[in-house]
């Protein structure tokens, strides 16, 4: 990004520095809230307990989510404040590599601020972005993160929903969508209701899935399915929980 702070790569927690600047760039742009920078702390030290580093069941959990958005109907990337300010250059690629949708989902919505998204988003190359029209609603949700594209999220078969919170992670199981999550804390409502949690920084996880899904567009689909038969969950979350509290996974190999 071309406002990035003047931070020396050498310095031992500059990805950290610049992680933090981008949030707060983004919010004097109107992209991100200050919430937003509480949250970037809290994942901050998940991420420091997990060695700031992808850990093998992360990385097969990226594998799965590759699969899963190529076998997809109708996958759709879910791109809030945060997404937008940290990876929106690998939210485009990823999108692209796997023919996805884009469409912006806000807890704190307003017009402005998804207008102010999506402009970021198409500054950084994505063409269409949904996320405007909000003609649908999630079934159960109150606030404004139901209000979705009927033509984007609402139809889609195959959700990336990263840096989430968990009712609406939990409603859009319960419409039988296939959900990729991607948090950096095992326990969350997000990572117990996902189809594939990815417990890893999404400025790791997105280049992840995007090198699998490159890996994988050749894939049979039988193969693909095969990938996705074989992603145990349940390991994936107790992997990471294990690395968070004990600093090793032996298992995980």
């Amino acid at each position: 990004m071309s406002d990035e702070v003047d931070v020396p790569e050498d310095h031992p927690r500059y990805q950290s520095l610049v992680t933090r600047h981008r949030i707060e760039a983004g919010v004097e742009k109107g992209i991100t809230s200050m919430q937003g920078l509480i949250a970037e702390g809290r994942g901050e030290a998940f991420d420091y307990l997990l060695g700031e580093e992808t850990i093998p069941s992360a990385d097969r959990a990226a594998r799965a989510a590759a699969a899963h958005f190529l076998l997809g109907d109708h996958p759709v990337i879910s791109v809030n404040g945060n997404v937008a300010a940290l990876v929106p250059e690998e939210v485009v690629e990823l999108a692209e590599v796997t023919g996805a949708d884009i469409e912006v989902n806000l807890f704190g919505r307003t017009e402005e601020r998804v207008r102010a998204i999506a402009d970021h988003l198409r500054e950084h190359g994505a063409g269409e972005v949904k996320g405007l029209t909000a003609d649908a609603r999630i079934p159960g949700l109150s606030h404004e993160r139901a209000k979705v594209d009927a033509d984007g999220i609402y139809d889609a078969d195959v959700v990336l929903v990263p840096l989430e919170d968990g009712d609406r992670a939990e409603a859009l199981g319960e419409m039988g969508k296939k959900e990729v999550v991607v948090d950096l804390n095992p326990l969350s409502r997000s990572a117990q209701v996902a189809t594939v949690p990815i417990i890893d920084n999404i400025l790791r996880a997105l280049p992840n899935v995007m090198r699998h899904a490159r890996d994988l567009s050749g894939a049979s689909r039988t193969e693909l399915e095969a990938i996705v038969a074989e992603f145990d969950r349940e390991a994936a979350l107790d992997a990471a929980e294990q690395r968070l509290r004990e600093g090793a996974v032996a298992d995980d190999e």
